[in-house]
């Protein structure tokens, strides 16, 4: 397919020394992919419907914010079994920080691809890892070797979503993270993923009038950023309200760089758990390296090396789960394994 004008897009994969996630390995479906006598490239095939999706107009660019998203929603949630993606009246779809989750079609029109050409090989899992790796280039983001060998799960369950918020603290973000085996520097860099990202009025007016039911603004946020949301979320307006990027660096709304944790050290993070990882002494390092210090030129190779992190959370492999036919349904209600146990779904998620 065609994707940016016709455009050859040239991966700048890293030589990274990582230890393989259970099965998942870099190349699983080399050699897998046959129809007829030929031989196909999957992630080629992932590829080219990411570059033609991305060229359309006005929300092609922002598709890295939204697979983004869509990737840590499933994986955070039962583990990265493209649970997310069934359809059902009380599915994950349904709870409601997934209410706003975008890129699902993205994903279909990459499983249709594959199922005319070796049906029945590729998960729904894997597209989206393949799938958001793509992204994440085609918005100026450093290539990453996906591991793949994912195979999709049976249960998707709308009180299994327990996703982070946006108005947790530090403390319990770590806490989150490292319950899915993700240490506190994959957790800075997983959030400045919000360089791409979005958020709405009603998420941020807390920290406008009334922080931590006091009244007052946040007094930890910098005065020009109070002015300018202010401004854009008046305090007589309790709509849901307009779009507001997490990255307010000029020219980098929908570019992988490190311009967000830039905007953290200088006390402008929009969100409540944005502006606390530059404050925490807990991640208050981690952010100042990545933004400005030693580690800045290293963000995004080390971004990359973080998404492979989170795409070996919870996976199902070998004969576990199955390759699903169509992303929204299951095939057959076969043996899953223990359902994990229920938790609140009440809240926004920070991502």
């Amino acid at each position: 397919m065609k994707g940016l004008g016709g455009a050859v897009l040239v991966f700048m994969l890293l030589n990274l020394t990582i230890t393989c996630h259970g099965q998942l390995r870099s190349g699983f479906y080399l050699g897998k992919c046959k129809g007829g006598n030929k031989y196909f490239n999957v992630e080629a095939i992932i590829r080219g419907v990411v570059e033609a999706e991305f060229s359309k107009l006005p929300n092609g660019p922002t598709m890295a914010a939204a697979l983004l998203r869509l990737q840590f929603h499933d994986c955070f949630v039962t583990g990265c079994d493209a649970s997310l993606l069934l359809d059902g009246p009380s599915s994950e779809k349904t709870a409601f920080p997934n209410l706003s989750v975008r890129g699902y079609d993205v994903i279909d029109k990459a499983k249709a691809e594959l199922e005319k050409v070796c049906p029945g090989i590729v998960s729904c899992s894997d597209i989206i890892a393949v799938a958001t790796r793509d992204a994440v280039v085609l918005s100026k983001g450093l290539g990453y070797r996906v591991q793949t060998g994912r195979r999709d799960g049976f249960i998707s369950k709308k009180e299994n979503v327990n996703l982070p918020s946006p108005f947790i603290t530090v403390k319990d973000s770590i806490a989150a993270f490292a319950a899915k085996g993700l240490n506190k520097k994959e957790m800075v860099l997983l959030l400045a993923a919000h360089t791409v990202g979005i958020t709405h009025c009603a998420l941020i007016r807390n920290r406008l009038y009334n922080f931590r039911n006091n009244g007052t603004r946040d007094p930890t946020m910098d005065a020009t950023l109070f002015q300018f949301l202010s401004k854009k979320c008046p305090k007589s307006d309790t709509s849901l309200g307009g779009e507001i990027a997490l990255d307010q660096t000029p020219n980098s709304i929908n570019i992988v760089d490190n311009g967000f944790l830039q905007q953290v050290k200088a006390k402008k993070g929009i969100l409540e758990i944005d502006q606390g990882l530059g404050l925490d002494p807990l991640t208050a390092e981690i952010v100042r390296s990545y933004a400005d210090g030693p580690l800045s030129q290293k963000f995004r190779s080390d971004f990359g090396a973080a998404m492979i992190r989170l795409g070996g959370v919870g996976v199902l492999t070998g004969t576990t789960g199955e390759i699903r036919n169509k992303c929204g349904s299951v095939n057959f209600k076969g043996p899953s394994g223990p359902s994990p146990k229920p938790k609140s779904a009440g809240l926004p998620s920070l991502f």
